[in-house]
């Protein structure tokens, strides 16, 4: 466990530069989208073969470029297993289980606690505090998010829908700090690609049971194809790749946006309203995702 609890720093410690904004804004965009997908594809699926399906998709998915077979040796798998866990297979998992109670929305505004969840572990287990600044953005961008969601919850949403959705968004928090050192060592796309190798074994059993649970249909079918290959693929190339360049905290910092695109795809796709509250609490995580970004001074 020392060596994956090295370092929760990336390479580049200044300021977000170009490439950094691109790979938040491709995270957190197909990310937030990804909360409609699972919605649409409970119309048909139950929950564990949406997961099953998604790994899947994105596994094959990076299998197809090639930087992502390079292979690894024998000592990266401990670590890439406990990741499959943590980063793959639970929290994947715990969301299509949690929209059967909760919407969309809701789900994807939860999901931007992220970030608080990767600064503790940082703290706790990786002996790393985030800097002043960084922790004033963290706190800011929290604060976002309760305004986003309390409307949601104050309405009556499921208590343990709720809870789900944050157990995975507290799987995500040590993943990301879990993920650094095993990609900055042995690249992202190989311990991506294994990782979720691991949790297509792990979801396998509950996920063929649930066929029967489950019938056809080519819209869902389409959306958990989506899911798979830009949720499950492209955005967690993404995403690894920043964690890599930023660092575990500021590089978490790319959930803050989820809320806004999930808030986005529930207003055009889903007929959800969205108040003043949300509104101003959009623009309080744009604050927050601001601040934590801001260059790391010893």
């Amino acid at each position: 466990m020392t060596r994956l609890a090295a370092t929760s720093y990336g390479t580049r410690r200044e300021a977000f530069g170009p490439a950094e904004w691109a790979l938040l804004a491709a995270a957190a965009g197909i990310w937030g989208s990804s909360f409609l997908f699972i919605a649409i594809g409970l119309d048909a699926f139950s929950p564990f073969l949406i997961t099953l399906l998604r790994v899947t998709f994105g596994a094959l998915a990076l299998a197809v470029l090639r930087p992502a077979r390079t292979s690894v040796p024998r000592e990266a798998w401990p670590g890439i297993v406990l990741l499959g866990l943590v980063w793959m297979a639970i929290p994947l998992a715990m969301f299509p289980i949690a929209q059967q109670w909760i919407d969309s929305a809701l789900a994807g505004m939860l999901n931007g606690a992220m970030p608080l969840f990767s600064a503790l572990v940082a703290a706790i287990l990786l002996r790393t505090l985030p800097r002043r600044i960084q922790v004033l953005g963290l706190v800011v961008g929290f604060i976002g998010v309760v305004l986003i969601a309390a409307p949601s919850i104050s309405g009556g949403s499921s208590p343990l829908g709720i809870a789900l959705v944050l157990f995975a968004t507290a799987c995500y928090g040590l993943a990301v700090s879990i993920a650094v050192p095993l990609q900055q060592r042995y690249g992202a796309l190989p311990v991506l690609l294994r990782a979720q190798a691991v949790a297509v074994v792990v979801l396998a059993p509950p996920g063929i049971a649930a066929i029967s649970d489950s019938r056809f249909a080519w819209g869902p079918l389409a959306a958990v194809l989506a899911l798979g290959v830009l949720g499950t693929g492209m955005a967690f190339v993404a995403m690894a790749t920043l964690v890599g360049r930023a660092g575990a905290t500021r590089g978490s910092v790319a959930v803050y946006f989820v809320p806004l695109v999930a808030i986005v795809m529930g207003v055009l796709f889903r007929d959800e309203t969205v108040g003043w509250i949300a509104l101003t609490g959009i623009a309080t995580v744009l604050v927050g995702a601001y601040l934590t970004s801001r260059r790391e001074v010893d």
